[in-house]
């Protein structure tokens, strides 16, 4: 039987926004929860200006529609 660990290979980080636990995959950007939510440039700019960190696939989602909003589409 193989030994599998514990211990996950990436990084436990709190969420920025709402501070939930999430693993971080920056070495493995492709398979971050991150990537799951697909944003324009605009909505990159607007979330990096009030976010500094890691934010979690739902605060991302939650924000690309607050930016959404904000501009009527």
């Amino acid at each position: 039987m193989p030994y599998t660990s514990t211990h996950s290979k990436h990084e436990i980080i709190p969420c920025e926004r709402c501070g939930s636990a999430i693993e971080c995959k920056a070495n493995s950007y492709t398979k971050c929860q991150c990537s799951v939510v697909q944003l324009s440039i605009n909505e990159v700019q607007y979330i990096s200006e009030l976010y500094d960190g890691c934010l979690c696939a739902k605060c991302l989602f939650e924000l690309q529609q607050e930016y959404r909003e904000a501009i009527g589409v």
